[in-house]
């Protein structure tokens, strides 16, 4: 089932494009990383296919967007903000609900930061707020994921458990990545940008780093 279809659309910010010529298709199930350089133009996509997938995306944007003075609990409970009464979020604020901290701690879990439950965001390494904010994601009860570069503050393994979690959890996932490696291992479809354009759309499957070498050399090079 297509979830978004893009025909020969533009995007950019404040006027001024950053990509054009998009035309591609997004099917529910699909799992998809966005490769290129920085610069090429994979966070304005990301923003466009979120702004087209409705209400049942979560997004994990560069800027967390986390409320530095609560805590990882409270914070990934924002993921659910809008299923719940007024009421039953005030009460969490103040005295969380212990079926909801069991939900929370479960996702928080999986994401290995279950001894932080109760700690206070800020106090937290820039690695730790960035598996809380994908933990929000996770909590929201959509089915489809976008992130942007989700695993950057972390090393290679926790970034490992981090994707493996993002992909046990929810159907349809598109992370803007920097790391071809990951990107090909987790991921079943690339789309590769370069100079505001989609250059390469195509399957993961049999593909190296080295496949995507072309991404990285600027026009004039």
């Amino acid at each position: 089932m297509s979830l978004v279809e893009l025909r020969n659309e533009s995007a950019g910010y404040s006027g001024t494009p950053v990509l054009s010529g998009l035309t591609l298709t997004v099917n529910a199930g699909e799992r998809i990383a966005l490769v290129g350089e920085s610069g090429s133009g994979k966070s304005t996509l990301l923003r466009l296919l979120y702004e087209r997938c409705g209400p049942d995306v979560s997004l994990v944007p560069q800027e967390l967007g986390l409320v530095q003075a609560l805590t990882v609990f409270h914070n990934v409970y924002m993921g659910r903000l809008h299923c719940r009464s007024v009421w039953h979020n005030l009460r969490n604020l103040v005295w969380p609900a212990r079926p909801d901290v069991a939900d929370v701690n479960e996702i928080v879990a999986s994401l290995r930061l279950e001894d932080k439950l109760f700690a206070g965001v800020g106090t937290l390494s820039g690695g730790q707020q960035q598996r809380t904010a994908i933990g929000r994601a996770l909590y929201h009860p959509g089915d489809i994921l976008l992130a942007d570069e989700p695993v950057s503050s972390v090393d290679e393994h926790q970034a490992r458990d981090i994707l493996q979690a993002i992909n046990d959890r929810k159907q349809t996932v598109i992370l803007a990545m920097h790391d071809r490696a990951l990107a090909i291992e987790f991921a079943d479809r690339l789309i590769g940008l370069r100079d505001g354009r989609v250059v390469l759309d195509q399957a993961s499957a049999g593909m190296s780093p080295e496949d995507l070498d072309e991404l990285y050399v600027t026009a004039d090079a």
